[in-house]
């Protein structure tokens, strides 16, 4: 008999499969990305219909396949629904999925990651820090658990966006979201960290493309 196997997670992606199944891709803190199968998840009433959604983070109980995981239940803590009812803010929330999707592997230890993922989904409802600022520093910091950063900004700041660069790098990720800045040093901290993005991501994301046309409306 298959062991039940209970993991720390937040759902990335969410697709159909055949007439009432949903494919997850998960990140979890104890196995990195894995892909879930949730059975009936497309029934309506079925209890795996609301665990399947993106966002939705928890414990998950699931037998383990050769190439994918079968959800059996889960004990969700958090769906994040008011990111959900929030257009910009459910924008902003699906790029950090897409970019967490891109950056993670499989039995790998992305625990950091994970943690990343939803503190910066809970900054999003801090209406104190701009969605603009949050964005900058989940990327930087996400490059620097991936070890693709430079100590210091890629050009020449002033000294607030300096310091805002070395305290992203070097603070503990639930400390992250407890500062604004100026005008002139979020210009600067974005061209920044657009710069590094540019060195080390070959990648065009869905999510910001939808964000780029909301916030130019």
């Amino acid at each position: 008999m298959r062991e039940l196997v209970k993991m720390t997670g937040m759902v990335l992606r969410s697709t159909p499969s055949g007439d009432t199944d949903k494919r997850l891709v998960m990140l979890t803190r104890e196995r990195g990305k894995i892909v879930v199968f949730a059975r009936g998840a497309r029934r309506p009433g079925n209890m795996l219909m609301a665990p399947s959604r993106p966002f939705s983070f928890g414990q998950f109980s699931m037998f383990e396949g050769r190439d994918a995981y079968n959800l059996q239940s889960a004990e969700i803590s958090n769906y994040f629904d008011e990111i959900a009812a929030d257009m910009e803010a459910a924008c902003y929330g699906s790029y950090f999925l897409e970019f967490a999707d891109y950056y993670t592997r499989e039995n790998l230890d992305e625990s950091a990651m994970l943690m990343l993922l939803y503190q910066s989904l809970r900054a999003l409802l801090k209406p104190a820090i701009s969605n603009r600022l949050i964005r900058r520093i989940f990327e930087l910091k996400a490059m620097v658990i991936n070890g693709e950063y430079t100590e210091h900004p890629p050009r020449e700041v002033c000294d607030s966006t300096n310091y805002t660069w070395e305290f992203v790098i070097a603070s503990p990720i639930e400390k992250l979201y407890t500062f604004t800045v100026s005008d002139q040093v979020m210009a600067e901290f974005q061209q920044c960290v657009e710069i590094n993005k540019s060195r080390y991501i070959d990648r065009n994301f869905h999510s910001l493309e939808i964000l780029k046309t909301l916030t130019e409306n």
